[in-house]
């Protein structure tokens, strides 16, 4: 179960990542772990000129909420502090302006909803 979990969530990072790069944006890197936290997508967006940050969420059926609706404070708080242990790492795009985006992935074939700015990390 785990491992099929796993695999579809894997589907959908790469639907999203393809959505997002057909809408403009340019990836950087993906699945970027550190300890309490994890990236999905790291993406570029050369119009806005900011670094953005995308949890891409899956869900089978939207019956108990989309995708976004179970990124909740606590996840906030674990997405901006991943974001922030990355821009450490990346020193030359810390004066970049950031956002956090959320991509909704629900149903078999997944259909996308693409959140900008989804929440802010003042919101937290």
């Amino acid at each position: 179960m785990a491992a099929e979990q796993a695999t579809r969530g894997a589907a959908a990072e790469a639907l999203a990542r393809t959505l997002l790069e057909k809408s403009g944006l340019h990836w950087r890197a993906g699945n970027v772990r550190f300890r309490g936290g994890e990236l999905d997508l790291v993406m570029h967006d050369s119009a806005a000129g900011s670094l953005v940050f995308v949890e891409v969420r899956y869900r089978r059926s939207s019956a108990f909420g989309g995708g976004a609706a179970s990124v909740d404070a606590g996840k906030r708080r674990r997405l901006i502090l991943a974001a922030q242990l990355y821009l450490a790492q990346h020193p030359s795009l810390a004066n970049l302006p950031c956002r956090f985006d959320v991509v909704e992935a629900s149903g078999e074939p997944p259909q996308l909803h693409w959140i900008r700015d989804a929440f802010r990390a003042d919101d937290c």
